[in-house]
């Protein structure tokens, strides 16, 4: 990616210091990229449907998807599972106290365990989340992504066919995603890029997307403008969150293999 001109970008200033330095782990310096948009990577509930089959399982904590006598119940209104190696195992690998950044083999053996443990249990896999799942009450629980979640939960109300869906934190800790602004090194219209960069970056813009897409951004003098604010986390909720850094590729080999036998069931 090019190294981005600031100067050419002047609402950069607008970006929260503190969630740009949480992507130093993969831009060091923050030099080539300036946050889109972010979120959390946790469950999607149905929580009546959830309590109607597992009346003890808790709602606020990873148990209730990895603890395989949980999913075991659950699965009765149905259970979906994000299609995305590189966003469970971080999650995975947390529940179990390990990590979330390891590729020690015996903390991926240990995650593959966890897995095959609740794999008789999955009903589907969603590549792209499993926000339609969830809105018309198919699936009762789902590994997916805060933003999605939401917009599940709005589409739901809006049907009024008596889904309600909520998204789950787990205490444990959830790991934070960011979408990127950035510009390949050969791209044959950087100075357009970077006008366009700093137009996504100006507060009204950002209330906008957000407001449409229900992910946070990086923008907090956007937030004036946004109509749902509580898909920000709070300050105490980010202390508690983690970010993953880049996956080495002989690490991304052996976690593909772990994932597909964990699809495979084998």
């Amino acid at each position: 990616m090019a190294e981005i001109d600031r100067s050419r970008v002047p609402n950069w200033k607008n970006l929260d210091p503190a969630l740009m330095r949480r992507v130093e782990s993969s831009d060091s310096g923050n030099k080539h990229g300036a946050i889109y948009l972010w979120g959390t990577i946790g469950l999607g509930a149905n929580v009546e449907k959830i309590k109607a089959v597992a009346p003890d399982a808790p709602l606020d904590s990873w148990d209730l998807l990895f603890k395989p006598e949980n999913a075991k119940l659950i699965s009765a209104c149905g259970i979906t599972m994000m299609d995305s190696a590189i966003d469970v195992i971080p999650s995975v690998l947390k529940f179990l106290g390990r990590d979330p950044n390891s590729n020690a083999p015996a903390d991926l053996a240990a995650v593959e365990q966890a897995l095959l443990a609740i794999r008789p249990y999955i009903r589907s896999f969603a590549s792209g989340g499993a926000l339609e799942a969830l809105a018309t009450g198919q699936t009762c629980l789902a590994f997916d992504y805060s933003g999605d979640v939401t917009q599940a939960s709005a589409r739901a109300a809006e049907a009024k066919q008596g889904v309600a869906v909520r998204y789950i934190a787990p205490k444990e800790g959830v790991e934070v995603g960011f979408d990127m602004l950035a510009i390949p090194a050969d791209a044959p219209h950087k100075d357009a890029a970077l006008a366009f960069i700093d137009f996504v970056l100006r507060p009204s813009v950002m209330a906008g997307i957000t407001n449409v897409t229900h992910y946070p951004n990086a923008v907090p003098a956007s937030r004036a403008m946004i109509g749902d604010t509580s898909i920000f986390p709070s300050d105490a909720q980010m202390s508690g969150y983690f970010t993953i850094g880049a996956v080495p590729q002989d690490a991304e080999r052996s976690r593909t293999r772990l994932w597909a036998r964990f699809k495979a069931g084998n």
